[in-house]
């Protein structure tokens, strides 16, 4: 058999391992199954790395005879959310066909941490000596309440472990990231934006609905979301990351955005006011964001409700954290007579210098494995288990070194999702490179 099919073939049994994370609820025989399915396909891993788990999270350690430098961690979590929808191959099948593993998980994250698991399997086998202690970490629950990484993290803090660097899921090889965009590029994630839950409330003396008064509280909330959906109260300023992201990018769109995005320094006052226009997911990457996902009315068809909510999720910019974007939006609700009460609340995580030996490190192995993809930093709107580890790291670096197509990258959190067979062995290949790079202090 070819590499590609025995990886294809490896990977396909993760996928048959259904493991859904539900919040709040541990499921443990699914994620001991999985467990067992990773030992059988992993044997050398299991054999040579010390084994410590945290509920249904893995953490395993490569330990080095004499380690000239502070650990490496590699991660990508093992649970993945439900699978609704019509899909070509059932989500849990692991089909392999039509060049690719079909299934729930293939992309985010059982892909990677396939390549993450061979990577170490296959340089134990080859008599590899890490140079300092190495470690793979998976999560159970990342996609719900990352209890695992924040047990983890806090396990190497106890112990005082300092990671110099840890890579998880985030950025990939992908084409066309923004619109326009020729060429396939590696997306390197260096920021993470903070998160926060609102639940803004509107009170009313309720009543009958066949004589209602004006300004009830559903309208006063509908009032509310329709001012902040008409204009965002956020600002936008881009951040060195953003602006090394469109500088690199820039050269490769056609047009005035191209030249004005290739000079994203001087130009940033015109970037800040047109990009959030233009693009919506690059928008996202230079100011807080205000999503609303939940309300609650009345419990019946014919009641005004005497108190009604919805709930905004919003992602902080580091330059607009929790406690300013909570006070523009006091002042926005006030008007309509809406309260805001803070669910969750995290400021903006640690941000990863381009400039800096662990950027550099991934850039010149993505140079090495893709030398027709351009490496670019970039900015992650979304939230990964990497975040709870800024206790012991100031390096985590958001990428999966596989490729994937528009359509797998959409199929993402829904139907279809697959990964292209010919993509798993270049992600080995990205995670023993790397490894092998680390001779001490990088």
């Amino acid at each position: 058999m070819t590499r590609d099919n025995i990886y294809a073939e490896k990977l396909s049994r993760m996928i048959q391992c259904e493991t859904i994370s539900v919040s709040g609820v541990r499921n443990q025989e699914k994620f001991d199954a999985f467990h067992s399915v990773l030992e059988s396909l992993f044997p050398s891993v299991f054999r040579t790395m010390e084994r410590m788990e945290f509920g249904d999270a893995l953490l395993l350690k490569w330990k080095a005879e004499n380690p000239k430098g502070e650990p490496v961690l590699l991660m990508s979590h093992q649970d993945v959310v439900e699978a609704t929808g019509e899909w070509k191959h059932p989500p849990f099948s692991g089909d392999i066909a039509e060049g690719a593993v079909w299934g729930r998980g293939t992309v985010d994250t059982k892909g990677s941490l396939f390549c993450i698991f061979q990577a170490f399997e296959e340089l134990i086998d080859e008599g590899y000596k890490p140079d300092v202690d190495l470690y793979i970490a998976s999560g159970a629950d990342e996609e719900t309440d990352k209890t695992g990484a924040k047990a983890t993290a806090e396990y190497l803090k106890a112990n005082g472990i300092h990671l110099q660097m840890l890579m998880d899921e985030g950025g990939m090889i992908i084409e066309e990231p923004m619109k326009g965009a020729e060429g396939r590029f590696a997306m390197i994630g260096c920021l993470e934006k903070g998160t926060g839950n609102y639940r803004f409330v509107a009170h009313d003396k309720g009543g009958h609905s066949s004589a209602p008064g004006k300004n009830t509280a559903l309208p006063r909330l509908g009032a509310f979301m329709a001012e902040i959906e008409k204009k965002n109260p956020f600002t936008a300023k881009m951040n060195d990351t953003t602006k090394e992201m469109f500088k690199r990018l820039g050269p490769h769109i056609k047009g005035p955005l191209g030249f004005v995005m290739k000079h994203a320094g001087f130009f940033s006052p015109l970037l800040e006011k047109a990009i959030p226009m233009v693009n919506h997911t690059a928008g996202a990457m230079i100011r807080t964001t205000l999503a609303f996902t939940m309300a609650k009315g009345s419990d019946g068809m014919n009641v005004l409700p005497e108190k009604a909510y919805v709930i905004g999720n919003l992602r902080f910019i580091h330059h607009q954290g929790p406690e300013e974007s909570r006070r523009i939006l006091e002042k926005i609700a006030a008007k309509h007579g809406v309260e805001i009460e803070v669910i969750t609340e995290h400021e903006g995580y640690p941000v990863v210098d381009f400039r800096k030996a662990p950027y550099r490190l991934v850039e010149e192995t993505v140079k090495e494995i893709y030398p027709d993809a351009i490496p670019t930093p970039y900015a992650m709107t979304g939230n990964t288990d990497a975040a709870e580890y800024s206790i012991v790291t100031e390096n985590a670096i958001r990428f999966a070194p596989l490729y994937i197509n528009q359509q797998q990258y959409k199929s993402i959190h829904a139907s279809n999702e697959n990964i292209s067979v010919d993509a798993l062995p270049k992600g080995v290949d990205f995670y023993k490179s790397i490894l092998k790079k680390i001779k001490g202090t990088i």
